[in-house]
């Protein structure tokens, strides 16, 4: 599978990276985090290309394997509320897909178990 550097707004950038500083995520997250922050393209808010997986975005994902698609909105922790398809950006799901655009394949570790999904705008 081919990688993909994330495209990043400078102040999503900002918070990923005080979020990794700060985080409790597992040894995996973080290491994959941090080196995908390191090869992050950057933009202004304004030159972010709009098809970004962002804060505020609304994301579809599919499982690769089911079909089965999701569909949320990204936020800060105090707003989210899975029933009404808020999930923090901080949740396993939310940093897997910062920065990823549409028709992207992501992979992220949750409880152990590897998960594949492509995200669709």
């Amino acid at each position: 599978m081919e990688t993909k550097s994330l495209s990043l707004s400078k102040s999503d950038f900002k918070l990923l990276k005080e979020h990794l500083e700060k985080s409790n995520m597992s040894a995996y997250n973080k290491e994959k985090l941090s080196n995908e922050l390191k090869e992050a393209t950057i933009y202004s808010e304004e030159e972010l290309p709009s098809d970004v997986v962002c804060l505020k975005s609304e994301a579809r994902i599919a499982n690769t394997k089911t079909g089965k698609e999701f569909t949320f909105k990204l936020v800060m922790p105090e707003e989210a509320n899975i029933k009404v398809q808020k999930v923090s950006v901080f949740a396993p799901i939310g940093i897997a897909l910062f920065g990823y655009r549409t028709n992207d394949i992501i992979t992220w570790k949750c409880q152990m178990v590897y998960r594949n999904s492509k995200y669709y705008r």
